[in-house]
């Protein structure tokens, strides 16, 4: 017998707030004992996080298991979808790769076979916790592809859970979504929603009273909370459409430019992040040659799809301009997973996994050749790395379907249990691995940051902050915010009444 308590967190539209607050209910309720696990029963993201037995699951549902105090695992996120190329994608289930799929077949295909997938480890998870924080994706009124959708009311009702629907003011028009939203809901699933939550507030809460008062008497739905934006918040983030948020930081210059390239099919994005809180980098994410600028370090990160993602860089012009300022010496280049795959000699794809095309010549820094295959190596990695003079310790996790093979004499980055990884070229300013989270790691971003500093004759910043803790006392900030804002109580006596009393079954 099922004993978890569930809660569904809907949102009106893709990235309304939706991750992050369901975040924050996974900290709540385990700050206040109970067992709770994050559950999304389909996930369509390139950010994504491998769990300790080397499977691959959506990030949001692996940040919220750490949010919870808990080992992920891939009943957290049975279904994860990720985007090759136009309207076809590699479908990950049970944390391994299945097939890939045009949207088409997915649709008419494999809905039954999701469908047992998500009940099976729904009843997983509902019988080994005693909450469940699920997140539904995009909006639940879509009402082309409700038919046979596997992430919205069909979850909340296979879980019997309540609904929260989350509105994200800064978009504009938030009571015309919600209240829209609500009214394209079939009246069974609207009974469903206990009510809403809206997030990303700036001012004074005064001026939106009229509104909230208006939208509880129109609706008959309650206002659960408005939840304020917060700044500085550095908690994972998934999907790529947040990136357009990035830009703002990059208004005022500070001794370390640092650019991240944006590639179409840019995955892993948040590798980036740690640069953010330095007190002395400018970060800007690039898409064509004319933002480059002259960066002091360019990182060329991950990618769904490798050999369309560095066509894109050589159609761009942007390949030469990285290239360009590299060679006259004013660019530190980094690579990581795809990025790094991008500065061998060669790229091979001879059984299409990405591509029709067979091979792309690369960008000829490394002297090794890649082969992409059908099998994904997706691993938690750690080892010790020789960097500036010093052996330090590194962690962070693979996701890569390429084998990657060097010249003779090339120089390995990093030394893991089993294995040489990566590639490290100090007098050439060349750095490429296969390591996500390589700049989580807080004294190897110190060390790297400090060696950059010096090629400009800046001495080294004697504090800076360590992300892996601000990180974590992100999810008590966040938590004590939705405490301090919304109506936990009524949702906790909603959450039992549609257990105990069977409401919506």
């Amino acid at each position: 017998m099922a004993k978890a308590l569930p809660l569904m967190i809907q949102g009106t539209s893709s990235d309304a707030g939706k991750s992050v607050l369901a975040t924050a209910f996974c900290r709540i309720f385990a700050q206040d004992g109970y067992k709770t696990a994050p559950f999304k029963s389909q996930n369509m993201a390139l950010n994504s996080y491998v769990t300790l037995d080397g499977k691959e699951i959506g990030r949001a549902q692996g940040v919220q298991a750490e949010a919870a105090g808990i080992v992920a695992t891939t009943d957290m996120n049975p279904i994860l979808i990720k985007p090759t190329r136009d309207a076809e994608s590699q479908i990950v289930v049970n944390g391994e790769p299945y097939a890939n799929m045009k949207a088409l077949a997915y649709r008419s295909d494999f809905f039954e076979e999701g469908l047992r997938v998500i009940r099976e480890a729904y009843g997983r998870l509902a019988a080994a916790y005693e909450r469940i924080v699920i997140e539904g994706a995009g909006s639940p009124a879509e009402v082309n592809l409700n038919d046979r959708e596997l992430v919205n009311m069909r979850v909340a009702r296979l879980a019997n859970a309540p609904v929260i629907l989350v509105a994200d003011i800064e978009r504009g028009g938030v009571f015309a979504s919600l209240v829209g939203t609500l009214q394209l809901l079939e009246p069974q699933d609207r009974e469903r929603v206990i009510g809403v939550i809206i997030n990303r507030f700036r001012g004074d809460l005064s001026l939106l009273k009229p509104g909230l008062d208006w939208f509880e008497q129109y609706t008959g739905k309650p206002v659960l909370g408005v939840v304020p934006f917060i700044p500085d918040l550095w908690i994972d983030a998934e999907d790529s459409l947040i990136l357009h948020r990035y830009q703002g930081q990059t208004e005022t210059a500070r001794e370390i430019d640092v650019a991240v390239i944006r590639y179409p099919r840019i995955s892993n994005f948040t590798d980036a992040d740690p640069f953010f809180v330095e007190p002395d980098c400018t970060v800007h994410y690039v898409s064509r040659p004319e933002e480059l600028g002259q960066p002091d370090l360019i990182l060329l990160p991950g990618s769904k799809n490798t050999l369309e993602d560095l066509l894109f860089l050589r159609k761009t012009g942007l390949e030469r301009a990285i290239l360009a300022l590299h060679e006259a010496g004013r660019s530190y280049l980094v690579g990581l997973c795809g990025g790094y795959q991008m500065l061998g000699r060669t790229i091979n794809d001879p059984d299409g996994v990405e591509s029709p095309r067979q091979s792309v010549e690369g960008m000829g820094l490394i002297p090794m050749t890649t082969t992409l295959e059908r099998r994904k190596i997706t691993v938690q990695s750690s080892g010790e790395a020789s960097f500036a003079g010093r052996r330090i310790r590194l962690e962070g996790y693979e996701i890569h379907m390429g084998r990657s093979v060097f010249a003779d004499g090339a120089a390995p980055f990093i030394r893991l249990a089993d294995r040489a990884e990566g590639f490290y070229d100090p007098k050439r300013r060349v750095l490429g691995t296969y390591l996500h989270g390589l700049f989580h790691n807080d004294e190897f971003r110190w060390m790297l940051l400090d060696e950059l500093r010096a090629r400009k004759g800046l001495a080294p910043l004697g504090e800076r902050p360590s992300f892996v803790a601000l990180r974590e006392r992100g999810f008590d900030l966040l938590a004590d915010c939705v405490r301090r804002h919304v109506r936990l109580d009524l949702i906790e006596e909603q959450m039992r009444a549609f257990q105990e009393n069977g409401v919506g079954k």
